[in-house]
């Protein structure tokens, strides 16, 4: 596929339907987005010890985070240089020592260096040797790690971690503030849920607020007689009850968006539970503590509810939950959510942020199955001759740009986000093809600029 056909997938304020059901087009993303982009891999803290690794994924590649015995983290390709075997699983596990392939015992170091392999003296003339790098495992061209957080790109040149991050990183600076000392672990299990749909659908859904009082009617509704029923409303059905808000309240929320596709939208639950919640008292309690009563209400007061870093997934400060979203087809799409214990807070704290995962995140909640229903309900609509086109449409026009790149909304139902996103996704799949005028009509705002906009 072309730059110019690509390039006609988009009219002002919508995009077309192949876009997510194309799969020419998926494989291209896997090559220009996630072979480019800094990508979120796995926490330090899944890796505690030399020799631990965590397997996963980037795009469609296959990779495995090691600490080394130098206490580094490294990135590798999970593929032995032999016959191609996969070295592990995927999970986590340890390695020991090295790495051995079970298939024909080669050895590697843990940074992926070769090290052995069994009766040498069969290669003896041959271009085998230790140091030949093609007899190693290949690692990812960048690695590097903002606050335990570990990113790598398969692509040599780019932005800096830091720079791709850009506002989005404040949130992850939260989510670690709000421990005492400053540090987060993943803790208490991972759910796995496997979504029938496009990876771009979800990223899009996460700062939908028009979305929410309709999808979720059923878990609101069922929260509001149980709370009527109870005489209460205790914490587990206040956060099931958050989608039920009028209209007026999700207007009045700001939505931010940042260059490369990334975002954050306001959060939806009190700022003030502190002066309400035993929970939330306790744990601004600890911060006090730790740094004084001015940069605890800071620490707090920082109210986001979903933060998107595009192609890796959704940071939530104020629940400690990293949702990441693997793409694993056109019509699959992989989501891990991982649960952050707050190192030195209560233990209150990672036991809220437990009961959050579950009501709201996990496979038998009753809050996500409303999404992943409706994110398959897109994907087969989109694949019917019913339609070609997409509309990104609301408040188009409206985005008031930021010095950054990024913009922020004049509305909170504004599709201003599912814009930014398809604006990185043009700048990824088109590089500078993409002329300001051309970003200008479709986006209906300032274009983000060609160094804040592509990596």
């Amino acid at each position: 596929m072309t730059n110019d056909e690509l390039a006609k997938l988009f009219r002002p304020g919508s995009v077309h339907k192949r876009l997510y059901t194309d799969k020419d087009i998926f494989d291209l993303e896997m090559n220009r987005i996630y072979g480019q982009a800094w990508i979120y891999v796995g926490h330090q803290s899944q890796v505690p010890r030399p020799g631990d690794y965590h397997a996963t994924r980037i795009g469609d590649q296959d990779v495995v985070m090691v600490r080394g015995s130098d206490g580094q983290v490294s990135v590798l390709y999970n593929r032995c240089p032999h016959k191609g075997a996969k070295l592990v699983t995927e999970g986590d596990g340890c390695a020991g020592k090295f790495f051995r392939c079970p298939y024909h015992a080669w050895t590697f170091k843990l940074d992926g260096t070769h090290m052995s392999l069994p009766l040498r003296a069969g290669l003896e003339g041959t271009c085998y040797s230790a140091d030949n790098p093609d007899f190693s495992m290949k690692r990812l061209a960048r690695v590097d790690q903002y606050r335990g957080f570990v990113f790598a790109s398969q692509s040599a040149s780019g932005p800096d971690l830091r720079e791709f991050l850009g506002g989005s990183a404040s949130t992850i600076d939260n989510l670690c503030d709000r421990s005492p000392v400053g540090e987060v672990e993943v803790a208490g299990g991972v759910f796995r849920v496997m979504q029938q749909s496009n990876w771009k659908v979800f990223y899009e859904n996460l700062h939908d607020t028009m979305h929410a009082p309709a999808t979720h009617e059923s878990s609101v509704v069922a929260a509001r007689e149980q709370s009527k029923a109870i005489g209460d409303m205790p914490f587990e059905l206040l956060i099931q009850e958050g989608n039920g808000e009028p209209w007026s309240f999700w207007e009045a929320l700001e939505l931010r968006a940042y260059p490369y596709g990334h975002g954050y939208m306001e959060g939806i639950f009190d700022p003030n539970a502190a002066e309400k919640d035993a929970v939330t008292k306790a744990h601004q309690a600890s911060l006090i503590a730790a740094h004084g009563a001015e940069r605890a209400r800071e620490i707090m007061g920082m109210n986001r509810h979903n933060t998107i870093i595009y192609g890796s997934g959704s940071p939530h400060n104020v629940f400690q939950q990293f949702r990441v979203i693997r793409p694993i087809a056109v019509d699959r799409t992989l989501i891990e959510i991982q649960v952050f214990r707050c190192k030195e807070a209560p233990q209150a704290v990672f036991d809220r942020a437990l009961v959050y995962a579950n009501l709201i995140n996990s496979p038998s909640s009753n809050v996500m199955p409303d999404d992943v229903e409706l994110y398959r309900r897109c994907q087969e609509g989109n694949s019917t001759r019913g339609g070609d086109w997409v509309s990104q449409h609301r408040y188009l026009g409206t985005d008031k740009s930021m010095p950054d790149g990024g913009a922020v909304s004049i509305n909170g139902t504004s599709e201003l986000p599912m814009r930014n996103q398809m604006a990185a996704w043009r700048h990824y799949m088109l590089g500078d093809d993409v002329s300001p005028e051309q970003e200008a009509a479709w986006t209906g705002r300032t274009p983000l600029s060609t160094a804040g906009a592509q990596a």
